[in-house]
């Protein structure tokens, strides 16, 4: 062979190796990169320099790498007979994306027929991976809307012939899909009206009503109603649809509707007039009973059983009341009593008369309004108390360990109304899905399915549902994994352009001494806020941080006379930051420092003080053993001024 013969060879097998829009390389039997051309740098977004640092089985997608690891351990095993392989899997970018590739791997020996090689050439198919991929979830959606509608759907061509059908359809018509397929349609929807569907179904969408029966196989007609779609393929009309609904399941659940009406409305009745006369004697009981608490001299014992009979007095009581309530919202005799009404304040309120019951559990109570609700509105503020009380009650109730949280926030205005979204959340027992539906139903209770684990009388969501109702709003529950659970209720208020009244506002009383300068640490922010709030109306100075590593850069910079420390924060949690604060300040340089926390175990005290903490107050935090704290601090200051 001329050389000029072979360096043309050369040339043109350097310039398909170069412009090649695939890629090729060679490896070695130990996945070493030799060479890689550049449609391969393109591929898998590595310079060959990158590439030879290495190995080729790092490329492949984790999931893919034993399957590729076998068919090359197939290849050198069955070499000579096979020298080269078909492999279509994923590979991992540079960048992290993932590749899909079609591989062809042959194998190159050396002079002796040794394989020393493997020449790899690869094809980039993301695209058409991309685009089957498309093509199967359409396939699979088509498939399941219509295997699983509740409607018939059965799909006919041009002639009218029967060419598919779902499971509702072979219910309907009591035939097999496999009966139906290739005869017409005519046999269950009669002769007429398939002539009137393949002549004017396109034109006349008035057809479809015509057609309201469907002939069952036994001979009984089943009332329908239709709906007719024409079948479009490439712009041409290739056949129809017919989706029927059995209207004879529809009209049942209409008079099933009615007749529950009309019994929840007779139960309403007898339970109103039941419960009115049961709580005249209930009110004479409670108060002789707190007659005789009061007003005379009782042993021990005596006072033990009184005492036993006022609470049980008082549980009936509750119970009736729920009763009476839920029967005056069910007879439409709830009647919406509006004056101006404070968001913050209602949710403040409701958490302060639950915090005993939460602090006895040892659970954090939290809440946030957002900043653009106006101070006040229009409403029935006593209604909003009693959908929070009743929601907060239950996360209270539900809930074993960490918090319930309250917020509230305007999803929009119009005109003078303000539309609120309020969600209550806990870390309770949560809701099954099977649960879901039932639980605003009157007399359904949320644990029936946990033996009776909580008293009650299944009517609180109920009511909620109903007060919800009559303030133009809805309530439901968001669907979540896991343990917990969060309501939501939506209410319509109007805007309150009046002014506060003078009387509503009540100085707060501050103290004569000298202000003190506070450091918070605390990461929630709604915790911040109360705490910031109940010292800063005291005139003290607060700054807030929200990490044990900024408490330390802080109380190094400026000087401070008491740290309310959280004990749980990001980074350097509060016992941490208090070791450190203790071991690097000088004693008399050291703020007193107080641990907040949602624990409220002995245990949890004594580990707080251990720590270095002078004091503890447990959350929700109250305004006494605020103020309590800061008199220890104003006394010892001025022991020492002294």
């Amino acid at each position: 062979m001329e050389r000029t013969q072979i360096d043309d060879e050369y040339s043109y097998l350097q310039h398909v190796y170069a412009h090649a829009p695939f890629g090729i390389a060679m490896i070695t039997r130990k996945g070493i990169w030799v060479k890689a051309n550049p449609a391969l740098t393109r591929i898998l977004g590595y310079s060959v320099e990158e590439l030879k640092k290495k190995r080729f089985d790092k490329l492949i997608y984790p999931d893919d790498l034993q399957r590729n690891i076998s068919q090359l351990k197939a290849l050198l095993q069955n070499y000579p007979e096979q020298n080269e392989i078909e492999v279509e899997g994923r590979y991992v970018r540079k960048d992290g994306r993932i590749v899909w590739a079609s591989v062809h791997i042959s194998l190159m020996p050396d002079k002796a027929g040794t394989p020393q090689y493997y020449i790899v050439t690869v094809n980039d198919i993301s695209q058409n991976k991309a685009a089957e991929q498309k093509l199967q979830e359409t396939v699979e959606r088509y498939t399941s809307l219509k295997r699983y509608n509740h409607d018939a759907i059965i799909s006919l061509d041009l002639n009218g012939n029967i060419l598919n059908a779902n499971t509702r359809a072979e219910q309907m018509t009591g035939c097999h899909v496999s009966e139906m397929a290739g005869r017409s349609i005519a046999r269950f929807i009669g002769e007429r009206n398939l002539q009137r569907v393949l002549r004017e179904a396109l034109d006349n969408p008035a057809i479809e009503q015509e057609i309201n029966t469907i002939r069952h196989k036994d001979g009984h007609m089943v009332e329908v109603i239709t709906t007719l779609a024409p079948i479009i393929i490439n712009n041409k009309n290739v056949g129809f649809y017919i989706i029927a609904k059995d209207f004879t399941e529809q009209r049942q659940l209409i008079m099933a509707k009615e007749l529950a009406e009309n019994t929840n409305k007779a139960k309403s009745e007898f339970l109103a007039m039941m419960s009115h006369e049961i709580r005249t004697p209930m009110n004479g009981v409670i108060g002789m009973t707190d007659l005789l608490e009061t007003t005379t001299e009782l042993d021990d014992e005596q006072k033990e059983y009184i005492e036993i009979i006022r609470k049980s007095g008082e549980t009936l009581l509750a119970i009736i009341n729920d009763i009476l309530d839920f029967s005056k919202v069910e007879a439409g005799m709830t009647e919406l009593q509006e004056d101006e009404l404070d968001v913050k304040l209602c949710i403040q309120e409701t958490l302060d008369v639950l915090s005993a019951r939460a602090s006895a559990k040892q659970l954090e109570m939290s809440f946030s309004v957002d900043e653009d609700i106006p101070e006040l509105l229009y409403g029935d503020s006593k209604r909003l108390k009693q959908v929070l009380m009743n929601l907060v009650g239950n996360a209270v109730k539900f809930t074993l360990h960490g918090g319930i949280t309250v917020s509230a926030r305007k999803l929009y205005e119009e005109g003078d109304l303000v539309n609120l979204e309020f969600k209550v959340s806990d870390t309770g027992i949560g809701i099954p899905d099977n649960k879901l539906e039932a639980i605003f139903e009157p007399f359904s209770q949320v644990d029936n399915f946990m033996t009776r684990n909580y008293e009650g009388t299944g009517l609180g969501l109920a009511i909620s549902k109903k007060l919800v109702n009559v303030m133009g709003g809805s309530i439901w529950v968001e669907k979540k994994e896991g343990p917990g659970t969060t309501f939501v209720f939506t209410v319509l208020l109007r805007k309150y352009d009046q002014p506060r009244n003078p009387k509503d506002c009540k100085d707060q009383h501050k103290s004569d001494a000298d202000p003190l300068n506070i450091l918070i640490a605390e990461d929630n922010e709604i915790n911040q806020i109360v705490l910031r709030k109940m010292l800063e109306k005291q005139g003290h100075t607060v700054t807030v941080v929200t990490n044990g590593h900024d408490v330390l850069r802080t109380v190094e910079q400026s000087s401070y006379d008491v740290v309310f420390m959280d004990v749980q924060m990001p980074g350097l949690n509060g016992l941490e930051a208090t070791r450190k604060l203790r071991a690097s300040l000088p004693k008399d340089k050291c703020p007193m420092i107080v641990a907040v926390t949602a624990n409220a175990l002995k245990e949890d005290r004594d580990i707080c003080l251990t720590a270095g903490m002078d004091d503890y107050i447990s959350k929700p935090v109250k305004s006494q053993p605020v103020l309590a704290v800061l008199e220890r601090v104003i006394r010892e200051r001025e022991l020492k001024t002294r």
